[in-house]
């Protein structure tokens, strides 16, 4: 049975690892064609897929699906379903009945279930469907069950909605009473998230010793407590501090605590505005944290697929300045090519964010859909946000990274009025890739785009930007662009990651204006 498990990739090892015999699927060899049909369909889809067989849904699942079920792989394995699913069973039991009985496929978005994967009933949400498997009769002897999970998107938007709901509840308190008669009630409206909260502020008797740090956790009688200082507009003034237990269903990790950082700064703003009546400014500033909370819950991780490395940064414009529109993105196409996109949408405000937001979404929609070369995926973009009737213009550079060959890459791009990406060679060279002009997205013209191709070697480098990098008022971009330039050479030895935090050292771009970078560096087959 090589063959059948040759498909399953980093899970091949593993399958072979079972003891088949002693499972309700028996043997490979004596599967059903039905049976191994389903199952080569299963290894061959890059999402997460589990086929789920017989009476008992014996569990067997392709690599993408492994991320979602943590510790409970390998075990699970050629197991049943209610054996490695006790604690969801309940929920997801009758719906695979309901399919076996030929009752159809379920459907499900943004489904809650309490999920023991990492030791612990984790709060986790799936977007999914059950689909029935029909023997060469027409009985349906399984169910394919095509799963996504969207417990990040799902907390980040309960998250950001009750950053928002906190800060125009306490966006005019003129009294530190005031804060907390406003703040309390949301707070615990969020048990979810911030169950047992509390708001301790100066002279009452419950404030216990401020903790050092901005965060801190400690255990207690009750479970895992977090403390959250909350920093006073005078040096001198007595810090209040946000005290929660943490869900046990959750993890204590940089998302919770960086949401529980986001509220300690919505409501250390709010206590600020109330001891120095500066409610006007402390209103504005606490709207562009949220867009900027907001834009960086947009900024997903890039992915880097094979021997492709990609760092980014996103910097925010110093304190004061409005956020703006820049963007990046890092994804695989279905034809397994890497894309890189870094763009910037005209306006410094919450409508230039959400217009990003569309954008971006568009752009990698469009991706997905056309798969076609970047002056392709532009132009069709520049149609889309024409019907969507955005009435914002953007700057980007579209490059889609080609492996025609084990130990060779090429590059292929198009530039949409945005400055040029730099390519750094294995020995050190430094090279703008600059090409003629091309107009701006959302213009309306039909004028055509090109692509242009460059080969990278192992070991290049290509950086993209966004003008705030280069930018700086009373500077020609020129002198930007040599700076960035000479802050490249002698440094092709840095990994990506520490070339993005010398550039943002080194070059002295527009600190009024946001900064996304994004390099990508090509290693070694």
């Amino acid at each position: 049975m090589t063959d059948l498990f040759d498909g399953a990739g980093t899970l091949r090892e593993a399958y072979r690892r079972v003891d088949w015999a002693a499972t309700p699927v028996g043997r490979p060899e004596t599967w059903s064609r039905v049976l191994r049909g389903a199952f080569d369909l299963t290894l061959q889809t890059r999402a997460p897929i589990t086929l789920l067989w017989g009476p008992q849904y014996v569990l067997l699942y392709n690599e993408a699906y492994v991320e979602m079920i943590g510790v409970k792989h390998p075990a699970a394995l050629g197991r049943p379903c209610r054996e490695v699913f006790p604690e969801i069973w309940d929920t997801i039991g009758p719906m695979l009945d309901s399919v076996v009985a030929g009752h159809g496929a379920t459907w499900m978005e943004d489904l809650r279930l309490l999920m023991d994967r990492q030791g612990f009933l984790e709060e986790t949400y799936f977007t999914f469907s059950y689909s029935p498997v029909r023997d060469e009769d027409g009985t349906v002897v399984g169910a394919i069950d095509i799963a996504s999970e969207t417990t990040a998107q799902v907390l980040g938007n309960r998250r950001l909605e009750l950053l928002s709901r906190l800060n125009d509840r306490i966006a005019d308190v003129e009294d530190v009473a005031d804060l907390v008669e406003h703040a309390l009630p949301v707070l615990r409206s969020a048990p979810e998230d911030l169950p047992g909260v509390d708001l301790l502020l100066p002279g009452t008797a419950a404030l216990p010793v401020v903790p050092d740090r901005e965060i801190e956790l400690r255990r207690t009688d009750e479970g895992l407590r977090a403390w959250v200082r909350l920093t006073g507009v005078q040096p001198s003034q007595t810090d209040a501090v946000l005290s929660t237990r943490l869900s046990p269903h959750l993890a204590p990790d940089a998302a919770y605590l960086g949401f529980l950082r986001l509220l300690g700064t919505a409501l250390a703003q709010g206590l600020n505005r109330a001891r120095a009546r500066e409610a006007e400014r402390q209103a504005t500033a606490t709207q562009r944290a949220l867009a900027e909370a907001l834009q960086r819950s947009l900024l997903e991780p890039p992915e880097q697929p094979g021997h492709l490395q990609v760092a980014v940064r996103y910097q925010p414009a110093a304190e004061g300045a409005r956020i703006g529109g820049d963007w990046y993105d890092s994804f695989v196409l279905p034809d397994g090519h890497l894309t890189v996109v870094v763009g910037d949408v005209t306006g410094h405000d919450r409508f230039a964010a959400a217009a990003m937001s569309q954008v971006r979404n568009l752009l990698r929609g469009i991706s997905y859909a056309v798969q076609r070369p970047p002056s392709d995926v532009l132009t069709v973009l520049d149609d889309s946000m024409t019907s969507y009737r955005l009435n914002r213009f953007a700057t980007a550079v579209l490059a889609r990274v080609e492996n025609p060959a084990p130990d060779r890459h090429l590059m292929r791009w198009s530039n949409a009025g945005h400055p040029p990406p730099v390519l750094v060679h294995p020995d050190g060279v430094v090279q703008l890739l600059e090409t003629r002009g091309e107009r701006l997205l959302g213009t309306r013209t039909t004028a055509g785009r090109t692509d242009h191709t460059v080969w990278l070697e192992p070991g290049s480098t290509v950086v993209f930007y966004t003008d705030g990098l280069i930018e700086r008022r009373g500077r020609h971009l020129d002198d930007g662009l040599a700076d960035l330039l000479a802050a490249l050479r002698g440094h092709a030895h840095l990994d990506p990651e520490a070339l993005c935090e010398h550039l943002l050292a080194t070059v002295p771009g527009d600190t009024e204006d946001d900064v996304v970078l994004t390099v990508l560096r090509v290693g070694q087959p």
